[in-house]
């Protein structure tokens, strides 16, 4: 056989191989984002569990705390409807959800009764416990979507990506006053 011949079929099927092996890396990329988004998902279902039992576990003791309670309960609705539309949606209702608990936990330390109840320091307690695991779950999830937005966007990934629709993935964004430095008054 001609040596030529022998050359020019080696650097194809090399080409092939190393062509499938990019294209399986970027597929195993992308079902980890997946995965990864399905984690905050979980996360963010047991949180959307746990605010109707704290709305009602406070709402005998808050009767003109109304507005609240109704914010509260707007925001989770909210939430719930944006987990379909994507990460960006999705992060943004929620971030609105996060900043209405606040709000509540800073109206259940006005009420001392309120605060000694132990089912309403549990909710609470469970709710922080879900709110850490958010977090950690979106910093799993954005560092997921960074690795697979470098890897379609460098050489030679890019030339196999953009044709097979790889495309970027959004990061699943914290909440604005997140980004903001603290203000600590000691006096």
């Amino acid at each position: 056989m001609n040596t030529a011949l022998i050359v020019v079929v080696i650097v194809i099927v090399a080409i092939v191989v190393i062509g499938v092996l990019i294209y399986n890396g970027l597929v195993q990329r992308r079902l980890r984002i997946d995965e990864a988004f399905a984690q905050i998902d979980v996360q963010l279902k047991r949180r959307h569990d746990l605010i109707p039992n704290l709305v009602n576990a406070v709402k005998d003791y808050m009767g003109f705390e109304q507005e609240v309670l109704t914010q509260v309960t707007q925001a989770r609705a909210n939430a719930v409807a944006a987990g379909a539309q994507g990460p960006v949606a999705q992060a943004q209702a929620e971030n609105v959800l996060t900043g209405t608990l606040r709000s509540l936990f800073a109206v259940v330390e006005n009420y001392p009764d309120l605060k000694a109840n132990q089912n309403v320091l549990s909710l609470q307690e469970q709710l922080t416990t879900t709110e850490n695991q958010i977090s950690f779950a979106r910093q799993h999830y954005n560092a997921v979507v960074l690795d697979y937005n470098q890897s379609i966007a460098t050489i030679p990934n890019v030339l196999i990506a953009g044709p097979l629709g790889f495309t970027k993935r959004e990061f699943f964004a914290a909440e604005p006053e997140a980004t903001e430095v603290p203000v600590v008054a000691l006096r």
